[in-house]
């Protein structure tokens, strides 16, 4: 046994969560008893703790080298990782690798090994042959989504990386949906498989799929009548294109339609911030491509509108598990415009009708508004900073004050709107930790 440092019963209370679901406890005990695991289950199932409360177990706490990898298709999935593993307070470091990070930072953070390397296939190859990462001593493997990688090109990258993994003994491979054939070079040894899918033609539990019709090609009067008529609840848009995702953002806003987009292509503090707002409330409608289908963790999404039809029906399903996650409820809506039809794959049967009123009323407008500040964790600014400083110096209450996030050199925070002039007066010439920082509304 490691020197074992942690209880579960600690980890399920930092997390907020009552008790393990099924799943979670069949990975640990599959684990306990299989050197590699092959997990399938559902977007939202709780996956992630499915595979750190594992590596937990594998862990040497007294071992100061990095023992355990995690491979992942996108930065996101690799943030979301990295966020939970912090917050189950193990006192074990973790860093997070992904382009679009400062490749000097994360040297830096490698330099004292963490404990667990999490990141995505071209930036870890980088390190690798960099030799920034101790390799001998990592002993266990995870690929999340897994499917994801293969389908996104990754098999080369990912075949170096494991090449280059001397003392591996434990590998696990998690999707939330049946994979093509597992390559070889992943070279897993009569692994235990978890099916915890509930089968590709049945809708998740709580999810209800409705359809509109579009009465023109141009799908967009559609779109803004829907959304005006499901009010100012948490909805994702999805389209199969960066384009028509700044072209549908714009036409939205032009109509009066708060929204922010999201893509691969934009930069990542756009990417931080977009999210950001959507979490926060500053919006409450994020149109998208495909790219958020996977690895974001959002509490509380009402709605997933399919304004195209997706690609396939891997994409159907990832996409509708923004929604409904564990006990929740949520609807996918599709956008049909007179030439297209329900693809084959979604049982007509479970599929109900929407008619939209003649009359579209606007939604009520967000009430929080998102701020930009220029200091993050590596300027040794938290979130218990950024509170005291808006508390004493921008004279906010607590409940004015919403969601923070702290990223390495910069930070979000939501305002209630009604409150952001007066603040953003009151603090423009103080100090955070006695640094001038740049505060100012999140572009």
């Amino acid at each position: 046994m490691q020197n074992k440092k942690y209880s579960i019963k600690n980890i399920l209370a930092n997390l907020n969560i009552d008790e393990l679901n099924d799943m979670q406890l069949a990975a640990i005990e599959a684990n306990k008893k299989h050197k590699d695991v092959v997990l399938l289950s559902a977007t939202g199932s709780g996956k992630t703790l499915a595979f750190l409360l594992p590596i937990l177990e594998s862990i040497d706490f007294d071992n100061k080298l990095t023992q355990a990898l995690i491979i992942v298709p996108s930065r996101e999935l690799a943030q979301q990782i990295e966020g939970v593993f912090r917050l189950m307070g193990t006192g074990l470091k973790i860093t997070s690798c992904y382009g679009g990070h400062l490749r000097e930072t994360e040297e830096n953070n490698l330099v004292q090994p963490p404990a667990v390397l999490v990141g995505t296939p071209g930036r870890l190859c980088d390190h690798i042959r960099r030799g920034s990462i101790t390799l001998p001593s990592i002993e266990t493997l995870v690929l999340d989504e897994f499917d994801k990688s293969l389908e996104l090109g990754f098999q080369e990258e990912m075949a170096f990386i494991i090449s280059s993994l001397p003392s591996l003994k434990k590998r696990m491979l998690t999707s939330a949906t049946e994979a093509l054939e597992i390559p070889a070079f992943i070279t897993l040894h009569n692994p235990a498989k978890l099916d915890f899918l509930t089968g590709k033609n049945d809708p998740a539990a709580g999810l209800t799929i409705k359809t509109v019709l579009a009465d023109e090609k141009d799908k967009s009067d559609t779109l803004f009548r829907l959304i005006c008529s499901l009010g100012n609840r948490s909805t994702i848009v999805f389209c199969n294109h960066r384009e028509a995702v700044e072209r549908t953002s714009s036409l939205l806003s032009q109509k009066g339609i708060i929204n922010e987009f999201y893509h691969g292509a934009l930069e990542q503090q756009q990417r931080d911030s977009a999210l950001c707002k959507f979490r926060n409330g500053t919006v409450n409608v994020l149109v998208t491509t495909d790219l958020a289908s996977r690895g974001l963790d959002i509490a509380d999404i009402r709605y997933i509108i399919h304004y195209h039809l997706p690609l396939t029906q891997e994409a159907f399903i990832h996409r509708n598990g923004r929604t409904a996650r564990m006990d929740a409820t949520g609807t996918a809506i599709l956008i049909l415009s007179a030439e297209e039809k329900l693809p084959a794959y979604i049982d007509k049967d479970i599929v109900e009708p929407i008619q939209l009123p003649e009359t579209a009323t606007l939604p009520e407008k967000p009430k929080w508004t998102t701020l930009f500040i220029a200091a993050g964790k590596k300027d040794k600014v938290n979130k218990i900073d950024i509170v005291g400083f808006l508390s004493n110096k921008g004279e906010l209450k607590k409940d004015d004050i919403g969601l923070i996030e702290v990223k390495d050199f910069f930070s979000f925070v939501a305002i209630r709107k009604s409150k952001v002039g007066e603040a953003l007066q009151l603090i423009k010439n103080e100090k955070i930790k006695n640094k001038k920082v740049r505060i100012d509304v999140a572009k």
